[in-house]
């Protein structure tokens, strides 16, 4: 049985990890797009651990040999169907235990070309732990500031499509970061684990020392930001501050939050705006959702801009020394200026 490392596993040409763990453990975090092909359903990997707790190790085993027994047929299917797609083929359980060795066992067997992932899943996630404990040491980010709705977001995904190194925290995270920040992502916020993962996987598969990120509180949403990730977001280093006009910020932020909704969408809008009644008071948190019934949206939009989120991050906002100020009214100007600052620091033109 071949055995390899989680550094050398990452670094394979044309590879897939393969996670025979549950459902539920996979859904909580995998490695890199892996395919989920468990071994024991949820509740049978439970009953199988509460066996091992109470009545032993061989119990254990002859129960979870019930449970695969009819599984096995297709586990060589799906791995076939992988072998035809990939030269390499990794399988992981938790730990790197029996579960991936029994499945490498089942398929060396047969003739398939697989590695089992030393430690598992564990060792998987104590290599994303220390590199991104360290990372920061040899990598530097580009951080994108500005005021609400100047587009920040958008200027880092028109960034990744002429493939330039970005990392999209508010995306990742699945929320941008305020009251109304779960309103324009579909899917279920991602755990812990999942987030680090992903931002692990932006900056161990990049191309340059140089990153695009927005500057972004230490808290995003229902997860966090790593401590050092963090602290190479707010350090001295590069700095851009992206501005636009107010007419373009409020169309962006309808165009988001607000246009092409149903009345159980105004619905949560609504709730979300009663959240801000001790900081705004009553009185403008009634006038703004009389706005927003009457259809008119810019209006509230345009009002919380200037009269609370404004003034919330112009303390942010005026921390920094700036390297480049950049005007979102024309994205695609702006997205050549970015480039253009970003060849400039990997060329050690721009002194931080």
């Amino acid at each position: 049985m071949k055995t390899i490392n989680v550094e050398n596993a990452l670094k394979l040409e044309n590879v897939v990890f393969v996670d025979v763990r549950t459902e539920s453990e996979y859904e909580e975090d995998n490695i890199r797009d892996a395919f989920n092909m468990p071994i024991f359903k949820n509740n049978e990997h439970n009953e199988i651990g509460t066996i091992y707790k109470m009545q032993g190790k061989h119990e254990a085993i002859q129960k979870g040999f019930d449970y695969v027994s009819y599984k096995l047929k297709d586990i060589y299917t799906q791995s076939a169907t992988l072998v035809e797609k990939y030269d390499n083929i990794v399988i992981y359980c938790a730990r790197g235990g029996m579960r991936s060795k029994s499945v490498v066992n089942l398929l060396s067997s047969l003739g398939v070309n697989v590695y089992q992932l030393e430690g598992g899943y564990k060792a998987y996630r104590n290599y994303v732990l220390d590199y991104l404990k360290n990372i920061m040491n040899s990598k530097e980010f580009i951080v994108v500031h500005g005021l609400t709705g100047v587009g920040k977001t958008e200027l880092l995904k028109k960034l990744e499509e002429k493939e330039i190194d970005i990392i999209d925290l508010e995306g990742m995270a699945k929320n941008s970061g305020s009251a109304f920040g779960f309103i324009t992502f579909d899917e279920k916020p991602p755990s812990q684990k999942r987030f680090e993962t992903k931002i692990f996987e932006k900056m161990f598969y990049s191309k340059t020392k140089f990153l695009f990120i927005e500057s972004e509180s230490k808290r995003v949403g229902h997860v966090s930001v790593p401590n050092e990730i963090y602290e190479g977001i707010v350090r001295e280093g590069y700095h851009i501050f992206l501005e636009c006009s107010l007419e373009n910020r409020v169309k962006r932020l309808c165009k988001d939050y607000i246009y092409k909704t149903d009345e159980e969408h105004i619905g949560i809008l609504i709730d979300c705006i009663n959240k801000f009644r001790k900081r705004l008071g009553n009185k403008m948190v009634d006038e703004c959702i009389d706005l927003l019934n009457e259809g008119k949206y810019e209006e509230v939009v345009e009002r919380y801009l200037v009269d609370y989120y404004d003034p919330l991050y112009m303390h942010s906002v005026e921390k920094y020394n700036y390297d480049q100020i950049i005007n979102f009214d024309n994205m695609d100007k702006a997205t050549e200026e970015a480039i253009i600052f970003h060849k400039a620091a990997m060329e050690g033109a721009i002194k931080c």
